[in-house]
């Protein structure tokens, strides 16, 4: 039987997602809940979201997307303006 391993920068946890973003001008660290149920939208393939970030100190701005399976597990990540921070890393 085969695990897919899982990802490095997406928690899941209960009915929402967790990842943490650090903003590229500032280094701000973000945290972000992504709710399954209301941020995340069908496609033909899976899920996809999209959510735009701001530093509540620095105001810097981010854009996250993540790109699911129908099953709900990362595919693809893309930040802009900011890095995606491994979970291990996170304080």
């Amino acid at each position: 039987m085969f695990f897919r391993k899982r990802d490095e920068h997406v928690k899941p946890e209960g009915q929402a997602f967790w990842v943490q973003i650090r903003t590229e001008r500032s280094g701000e660290l973000v945290r972000l809940r992504i709710s399954r149920a209301s941020e995340i939208s069908p496609t033909r393939s899976g899920y996809y979201v999209r959510k735009v970030i701001v530093a509540p100190e620095s105001l810097d701005q981010a854009v996250l997307e993540i790109w699911f399976d129908r099953r709900m597990r990362p595919l693809r990540k893309s930040v802009e303006g900011g890095e995606l921070i491994p979970i291990k890393e996170w304080v």
